[in-house]
């Protein structure tokens, strides 16, 4: 049965642990890994931009011993000239696997659905799983376990990040405070509040959404933000963004109310002075860059996982 990764659910805790293991130990060896592909084929769909998540999955691809193609569909959208059935069966006799990252969900569902080989979603409106295996990663390097700790994310949380940093809390059975405005456009979607409540009754997490930014701040292990200003948010819109947001953005006052240990993190790209300030960011308590880099363990360990090789 071929294995998908379209949401962090999709694996179990013990699967997402036995992943993230996986990606310490070609941290520590890659060498120990680098044939583990050999001869293997990535297709990489790109509709929307990024830095970290092309580069990442190349890179990590050719450190593997295979090969990475870069596909844009920016002037070619997905299942306009070519329907996803037929993209994702012909692809799927040329390369081993096919990772997406698209502005819809339903274009992730769909590759799933038709494609022979493992489909890996790099990024839609509804789901980051690769961000949540780096994240937990970094997690554990930092703070030695992934138990018994308090997250608070801050800011936009009708957002495939949160959405996913929600879902994998839950199977941790963590704390996590969502801190946000109100408002449906700012909160999440009822579908993944219903999937986070049904995991957390198994698990015991409590997963809350608030308004409050200190009270979510509180004793909190991990602060973590994303960006304000997400692909399709109008130039026009943008200050009037700001203003809502405000209330949530990660300064140093926000950092002291958590535990002294905290650590901070963003998936980047950050804008200084909107979702945190400078000093947070640029700060010691700051992980992004450790963050960044363990986009590229995380995922090479995500290939070999579904390509039945851990």
């Amino acid at each position: 049965m071929v294995r998908h990764l379209t949401k962090i659910s999709d694996l179990s805790k013990a699967e997402c642990e036995k992943i993230i293991n996986k990606a310490i130990e070609i941290k520590k060896n890659p060498d120990k890994f680098d044939t583990t592909l050999k001869g293997e084929t990535l297709l990489m769909i790109f509709e929307k931009p990024s830095l970290r998540t092309r580069i990442s999955f190349e890179a990590g691809m050719q450190q593997l011993g295979g090969h990475a193609i870069f596909y844009s569909i920016k002037d070619s959208p997905l299942g306009k000239k070519e329907n996803i059935h037929d993209t994702a069966k012909t692809a799927s006799r040329f390369v081993n696997l096919i990772a997406a990252r698209v502005f819809k969900r339903q274009d992730i569902w769909d590759l799933a659905k038709y494609a022979d080989v493992p489909i890996i979603n790099m990024l839609d409106d509804f789901a980051h799983p690769c961000q949540m295996i780096g994240d937990f990663l970094t997690i554990k390097e930092k703070k030695g376990r992934l138990g018994d700790l308090k997250i608070a994310y801050f800011g936009d949380a009708y957002n495939n990040v949160t959405y996913d940093l929600m879902r994998i809390a839950a199977m941790f059975g963590l704390k996590l405070d969502v801190a946000c405005p109100k408002g449906a456009e700012y909160t999440p979607e009822k579908i993944v509040l219903d999937e986070v409540s049904q995991i957390s009754k198994e698990t015991g997490a409590e997963v809350n959404i608030i308004h409050n930014a200190f009270e979510a701040a509180k004793n909190s292990d991990v602060i973590y933000t994303d960006s304000w200003m997400s692909y399709g948010i109008l130039v026009e819109k943008e200050e009037e963004r700001k203003k809502i947001f405000m209330p949530y953005q990660v300064s140093l006052k926000i950092m002291k109310v958590a535990k002294p240990n905290a650590i901070f993190m963003n998936c980047l790209p950050a804008m200084r002075g909107y979702e945190q300030t400078a000093e947070v960011i640029d700060g010691s308590q700051s992980i992004v860059f450790d963050q960044a880099e363990n986009r590229l363990h995380g995922q090479k360990a995500i290939m070999l996982f579904l390509r039945g090789k851990l």
